[in-house]
């Protein structure tokens, strides 16, 4: 069994408009599974570019990908889709979540995109994350009706609902003050130590970022740190 939750071997990525520009250049790192991973660098060094590499959702770029060591570069679009909903979590700056539909809706929407299971039992396992972060309570709540941070507590509710390999995360405090970035790092680190997740979290928060296991520094669309 590999440990290596995902690896990029020699990404690099062009952006053309109005000129040629490279964004990314031969960008190589792995993340190992159980790992809290945090990548760093100014505005405009890509960071977000690469999350986005990652997680599959730009497959316009040279280099290689390999999640749970199979390589997803060159995939179909669908192949791609039903292992972004198996093996990715997602958290981002803005929570995402659908309004109009319940607390408890919201976080069972992977279950049902990967439609393995049935209602009921997705029903079962959204609750079980809600109590993860003691948001059980709020469950039949539209989502409209909450907090920035309860929001976000949902949205990583929802980023586990199908036990990803690993939860990709692009400044999920970016939104979010002091106490509630707080909160939502802590909930981070206790997923990590309790269930083994594996995360990988864009960040320009300095102090953030020392508290994960590791920081790539990234500068100029290159990687100049491993930590």
């Amino acid at each position: 069994m590999s440990k290596k939750a995902i690896e990029a071997k020699k990404i690099k990525k062009y952006f053309f408009s109005p000129g040629k520009t490279q964004v990314l250049k031969e960008v190589s790192f792995s993340v190992n599974k159980g790992e809290f991973v945090s990548v760093m660098g100014k505005s405009g060094c890509g960071k977000s570019t690469l999350l986005y590499i990652l997680s599959t959702m730009d497959t316009d770029y040279e280099g290689e990908v390999f999640l749970d060591d199979k390589l997803i570069t060159g995939q179909s679009s669908n192949y791609l889709s039903r292992l972004r909903n198996e093996k990715i979590g997602f958290v981002f700056q803005f929570h995402y979540l659908i309004h109009e539909f319940s607390v408890l809706e919201n976080v069972m929407i992977p279950g049902l995109k990967l439609n393995e299971k049935s209602r009921e039992e997705l029903e079962h396992i959204a609750m079980e994350k809600l109590k993860i972060f003691d948001m059980q309570d709020h469950a039949l709540k539209k989502a409209n009706q909450l907090s920035g941070g309860q929001k976000q507590r949902v949205s990583i509710a929802r980023a586990l609902m199908n036990n990803p390999l690993i939860i990709m995360s692009d400044e999920p405090t970016g939104n979010l003050d002091k106490k509630n970035s707080d909160m939502v790092f802590g909930i981070f680190s206790e997923i990590v130590q309790e269930f083994q997740q594996t995360i990988l979290m864009v960040t320009h928060d300095q102090e953030l970022a020392s508290k994960t296991d590791r920081t790539i520094l990234m500068e100029d669309g290159m990687v100049i740190s491993h930590g």
